[in-house]
Protein backbone atom coordinates (compact mmCIF):
# COMPACT_ATOMS: atom_id res chain seq x y z
CA UNK A 1 0.00 0.00 0.00
CA UNK A 2 1.29 3.56 -0.96
CA UNK A 3 0.58 6.23 0.52
CA UNK A 4 -1.21 7.92 -1.96
CA UNK A 5 -4.00 5.61 -0.93
CA UNK A 6 -4.92 6.60 2.33
CA UNK A 7 -7.44 8.73 1.53
CA UNK A 8 -9.12 4.88 0.33
CA UNK A 9 -8.86 4.16 4.14
CA UNK A 10 -10.52 7.30 5.66
CA UNK A 11 -14.31 6.14 6.66
CA UNK A 12 -16.92 8.36 7.62
CA UNK A 13 -18.11 8.20 11.47
CA UNK A 14 -17.94 11.30 12.94
CA UNK A 15 -20.95 14.01 13.67
CA UNK A 16 -20.38 17.33 13.27
CA UNK A 17 -22.22 18.54 16.41
CA UNK A 18 -20.06 15.64 18.60
CA UNK A 19 -19.16 16.83 22.11
CA UNK A 20 -16.06 16.07 23.96
CA UNK A 21 -17.72 14.14 26.64
CA UNK A 22 -19.27 12.15 23.83
CA UNK A 23 -15.79 10.46 23.16
CA UNK A 24 -14.00 7.54 25.36
CA UNK A 25 -17.97 6.35 26.42
CA UNK A 26 -16.54 3.10 27.61
CA UNK A 27 -20.09 1.75 29.01
CA UNK A 28 -22.59 -1.60 28.74
CA UNK A 29 -23.37 -0.35 25.46
CA UNK A 30 -19.54 -0.26 24.15
CA UNK A 31 -19.01 -2.72 20.66
CA UNK A 32 -18.55 -6.46 22.36
CA UNK A 33 -15.03 -5.90 20.49
CA UNK A 34 -13.82 -3.46 22.68
CA UNK A 35 -15.10 -4.97 25.95
CA UNK A 36 -13.29 -8.34 24.57
CA UNK A 37 -9.98 -6.39 24.21
CA UNK A 38 -9.84 -4.93 27.67
CA UNK A 39 -10.69 -8.41 29.19
CA UNK A 40 -7.63 -9.95 27.34
CA UNK A 41 -5.75 -6.13 28.00
CA UNK A 42 -6.51 -6.11 31.85
CA UNK A 43 -6.19 -10.13 32.65
CA UNK A 44 -2.52 -10.36 30.57
CA UNK A 45 -0.92 -7.39 31.40
CA UNK A 46 1.16 -8.30 34.61
CA UNK A 47 4.55 -6.74 35.57
CA UNK A 48 6.37 -10.25 34.43
CA UNK A 49 4.98 -10.10 31.02
CA UNK A 50 6.22 -6.41 30.91
CA UNK A 51 9.83 -7.10 32.19
CA UNK A 52 9.32 -9.83 29.53
CA UNK A 53 8.61 -7.39 26.69
CA UNK A 54 10.80 -4.92 27.54
CA UNK A 55 13.76 -7.63 27.07
CA UNK A 56 12.81 -8.67 23.81
CA UNK A 57 12.08 -5.35 22.00
CA UNK A 58 13.88 -2.43 23.51
CA UNK A 59 17.23 -3.50 22.27
CA UNK A 60 15.59 -2.10 19.38
CA UNK A 61 17.00 -5.09 16.93
CA UNK A 62 14.04 -6.33 14.74
CA UNK A 63 14.03 -4.38 12.13
CA UNK A 64 15.65 -1.17 10.49
CA UNK A 65 12.74 1.00 8.19
CA UNK A 66 11.91 4.10 7.92
CA UNK A 67 8.64 6.28 9.34
CA UNK A 68 6.78 5.66 6.06
CA UNK A 69 7.55 2.51 6.20
CA UNK A 70 6.18 1.74 8.86
CA UNK A 71 3.79 3.54 7.59
CA UNK A 72 2.47 1.95 5.04
CA UNK A 73 2.50 -1.47 7.30
CA UNK A 74 0.23 0.22 9.92
CA UNK A 75 -2.71 1.01 6.84
CA UNK A 76 -4.92 -2.19 7.64
CA UNK A 77 -4.70 -2.28 11.09
CA UNK A 78 -8.29 -1.40 12.47
CA UNK A 79 -7.50 -0.42 16.71
CA UNK A 80 -9.80 -2.63 18.73
CA UNK A 81 -9.78 -0.68 21.56
CA UNK A 82 -10.84 2.60 19.92
CA UNK A 83 -14.76 3.23 19.82
CA UNK A 84 -14.37 6.47 19.00
CA UNK A 85 -13.22 6.44 15.09
CA UNK A 86 -13.26 3.90 11.61
CA UNK A 87 -10.42 5.69 10.19
CA UNK A 88 -7.41 3.67 9.60
CA UNK A 89 -4.07 4.69 11.58
CA UNK A 90 -2.80 6.30 9.01
CA UNK A 91 -5.64 8.44 8.21
CA UNK A 92 -6.19 9.58 11.99
CA UNK A 93 -2.05 10.33 12.49
CA UNK A 94 -2.39 12.85 9.51
CA UNK A 95 -5.69 14.28 10.73
CA UNK A 96 -4.00 14.65 14.15
CA UNK A 97 -1.15 16.48 12.38
CA UNK A 98 -2.81 18.76 10.31
CA UNK A 99 -5.20 19.34 13.67
CA UNK A 100 -1.74 20.23 15.52
CA UNK A 101 -0.30 22.44 12.49
CA UNK A 102 -3.79 25.01 12.02
CA UNK A 103 -3.27 25.93 15.45
CA UNK A 104 0.27 26.54 14.63
CA UNK A 105 1.81 24.06 17.28
CA UNK A 106 5.70 23.78 17.07
CA UNK A 107 7.22 21.99 14.49
CA UNK A 108 8.03 19.33 16.92
CA UNK A 109 4.42 19.29 18.33
CA UNK A 110 3.48 18.68 14.21
CA UNK A 111 5.59 15.55 13.70
CA UNK A 112 4.63 14.34 17.32
CA UNK A 113 1.35 13.89 16.37
CA UNK A 114 2.17 12.07 13.04
CA UNK A 115 4.10 9.66 14.78
CA UNK A 116 2.05 8.83 18.29
CA UNK A 117 0.66 5.86 17.05
CA UNK A 118 3.19 4.16 14.88
CA UNK A 119 4.80 2.11 18.04
CA UNK A 120 1.23 -0.02 16.90
CA UNK A 121 4.24 -1.59 14.46
CA UNK A 122 4.28 -4.05 17.47
CA UNK A 123 1.46 -6.03 15.82
CA UNK A 124 3.57 -6.17 12.45
CA UNK A 125 5.98 -8.29 14.69
CA UNK A 126 3.07 -10.64 15.97
CA UNK A 127 2.33 -8.84 19.25
CA UNK A 128 -2.23 -9.31 19.98
CA UNK A 129 -3.49 -5.83 20.30
CA UNK A 130 -3.84 -6.46 23.90
CA UNK A 131 -0.36 -5.86 24.12
CA UNK A 132 -0.42 -3.03 21.44
CA UNK A 133 -3.46 -0.89 22.00
CA UNK A 134 -5.80 0.84 24.77
CA UNK A 135 -4.90 2.82 27.87
CA UNK A 136 -1.83 2.11 29.53
CA UNK A 137 -1.11 1.93 33.24
CA UNK A 138 1.41 1.07 35.74
CA UNK A 139 1.93 -2.38 36.70
CA UNK A 140 4.08 -3.60 39.74
CA UNK A 141 1.60 -1.51 42.08
CA UNK A 142 -2.16 -1.83 42.80
CA UNK A 143 -4.66 -1.22 39.49
CA UNK A 144 -6.10 1.85 40.22
CA UNK A 145 -9.84 2.02 40.02
CA UNK A 146 -10.11 4.96 37.51
CA UNK A 147 -8.89 2.45 34.46
CA UNK A 148 -11.80 2.36 32.18
CA UNK A 149 -13.23 -1.74 32.88
CA UNK A 150 -11.29 -1.55 36.10
CA UNK A 151 -13.53 -5.02 37.02
CA UNK A 152 -11.52 -7.01 34.39
CA UNK A 153 -8.74 -7.16 36.94
CA UNK A 154 -10.12 -10.30 38.56
CA UNK A 155 -8.24 -12.71 36.21
CA UNK A 156 -4.92 -10.58 36.90
CA UNK A 157 -2.71 -13.03 38.57
CA UNK A 158 -1.00 -10.00 39.78
CA UNK A 159 -3.66 -8.78 42.04
CA UNK A 160 -3.09 -12.05 44.15
CA UNK A 161 0.59 -11.08 44.79
CA UNK A 162 0.92 -9.16 48.18
CA UNK A 163 4.02 -7.50 47.05
CA UNK A 164 2.11 -5.76 44.38
CA UNK A 165 -1.64 -4.99 45.94
CA UNK A 166 -0.23 -1.87 47.53
CA UNK A 167 -0.86 1.71 45.81
CA UNK A 168 3.26 1.90 45.57
CA UNK A 169 3.70 -1.82 45.01
CA UNK A 170 7.49 -1.93 44.13
CA UNK A 171 7.59 1.68 44.09
CA UNK A 172 8.13 4.68 46.44
CA UNK A 173 5.98 7.47 46.66
CA UNK A 174 7.15 10.49 44.24
CA UNK A 175 9.87 8.04 42.26
CA UNK A 176 8.97 9.47 38.64
CA UNK A 177 7.03 7.97 36.34
CA UNK A 178 10.56 7.54 34.46
CA UNK A 179 10.91 4.22 37.15
CA UNK A 180 7.82 3.01 36.78
CA UNK A 181 6.75 0.14 34.32
CA UNK A 182 3.76 0.96 32.59
CA UNK A 183 1.74 -1.86 30.75
CA UNK A 184 3.23 -2.92 27.31
CA UNK A 185 2.14 -1.42 24.16
CA UNK A 186 2.72 1.28 21.56
CA UNK A 187 3.57 4.47 23.57
CA UNK A 188 6.56 3.01 25.09
CA UNK A 189 7.96 1.11 21.89
CA UNK A 190 7.43 4.47 20.55
CA UNK A 191 9.12 6.39 22.63
CA UNK A 192 11.97 4.08 22.89
CA UNK A 193 12.29 4.05 18.49
CA UNK A 194 12.44 8.09 18.85
CA UNK A 195 14.16 9.21 21.68
CA UNK A 196 17.34 9.49 20.91
CA UNK A 197 15.68 12.73 17.95
CA UNK A 198 12.80 14.27 19.53
CA UNK A 199 12.59 17.02 22.65
CA UNK A 200 11.48 16.14 26.14
CA UNK A 201 8.26 17.43 25.87
CA UNK A 202 7.85 15.14 22.49
CA UNK A 203 8.69 12.22 24.59
CA UNK A 204 6.40 12.69 27.13
CA UNK A 205 3.64 12.98 24.50
CA UNK A 206 4.68 9.66 23.22
CA UNK A 207 5.42 7.38 25.96
CA UNK A 208 2.31 8.77 28.11
CA UNK A 209 -0.45 9.99 25.51
CA UNK A 210 -2.77 6.51 26.36
CA UNK A 211 -2.11 7.28 30.21
CA UNK A 212 -6.02 8.37 30.68
CA UNK A 213 -6.09 7.39 33.83
CA UNK A 214 -3.63 9.94 34.83
CA UNK A 215 -3.62 12.52 32.65
CA UNK A 216 -7.54 12.39 32.27
CA UNK A 217 -8.33 11.08 35.39
CA UNK A 218 -6.14 12.46 37.94
CA UNK A 219 -4.58 9.14 39.00
CA UNK A 220 -1.25 7.97 40.17
CA UNK A 221 0.24 11.29 41.62
CA UNK A 222 1.53 9.28 44.30
CA UNK A 223 4.16 8.31 41.93
CA UNK A 224 4.61 11.47 39.94
CA UNK A 225 7.47 13.99 40.57
CA UNK A 226 7.27 17.40 40.11
CA UNK A 227 9.00 17.28 36.44
CA UNK A 228 6.43 14.92 35.37
CA UNK A 229 3.22 17.62 36.66
CA UNK A 230 5.31 20.36 34.73
CA UNK A 231 5.89 17.85 31.54
CA UNK A 232 2.37 16.51 31.77
CA UNK A 233 0.60 19.67 30.30
CA UNK A 234 2.33 18.46 26.93
CA UNK A 235 1.07 15.25 27.08
CA UNK A 236 -2.78 17.14 27.84
CA UNK A 237 -2.18 19.76 25.46
CA UNK A 238 -1.74 17.09 22.97
CA UNK A 239 -4.90 15.25 23.86
CA UNK A 240 -7.16 17.84 22.28
CA UNK A 241 -5.60 16.57 18.87
CA UNK A 242 -5.26 13.19 19.41
CA UNK A 243 -9.07 12.58 20.74
CA UNK A 244 -11.24 15.35 19.34
CA UNK A 245 -9.68 15.93 16.20
CA UNK A 246 -11.41 12.82 15.09
CA UNK A 247 -13.53 13.49 12.44
CA UNK A 248 -14.88 12.32 8.58
CA UNK A 249 -12.62 14.97 6.89
CA UNK A 250 -10.26 13.02 4.78
CA UNK A 251 -6.20 14.40 4.50
CA UNK A 252 -5.48 15.61 1.37
CA UNK A 253 -2.53 12.66 1.41
CA UNK A 254 -0.60 13.97 -1.78
CA UNK A 255 -0.25 17.36 -1.11
CA UNK A 256 0.29 17.56 1.96
CA UNK A 257 3.49 14.86 1.53
CA UNK A 258 5.97 17.64 0.62
CA UNK A 259 5.74 19.23 4.05
CA UNK A 260 5.70 15.98 6.00
CA UNK A 261 8.30 14.10 4.11
CA UNK A 262 10.47 17.31 4.83
CA UNK A 263 9.07 17.33 8.56
CA UNK A 264 10.22 14.02 9.13
CA UNK A 265 14.22 14.80 7.59
CA UNK A 266 13.96 17.86 9.74
CA UNK A 267 14.15 15.38 12.98
CA UNK A 268 15.21 12.29 11.93
CA UNK A 269 17.08 9.79 10.19
CA UNK A 270 16.96 7.55 7.37
CA UNK A 271 16.24 4.53 9.06
CA UNK A 272 15.34 3.65 12.31
CA UNK A 273 16.09 1.02 14.33
CA UNK A 274 12.92 -0.96 15.81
Amino acid sequence: MHLEQWDDFVKARYRPDRKPDEFRQFTADAPPVVKDFYQLNHANQTLDLVLAKEREYLPLRKRRMSVWQAIEELNQLVDDSDPDTDLSQTGHALQTAESARRDGRPRWFVLTALLHDAGKMLTVFGEPQWAVVGDTFPVGCAFAPEIVYHEYFRDNPDTRRPELRTECGIYSPGIGLRSVHMSWGHDEYMYRVTRPYLPEPAQYILRYHSFYPCHREGAYQHLMDAHDREMFFWVREFNKYDLYSKSDTKPDAEALMPYYRELVDEFLPAELRW
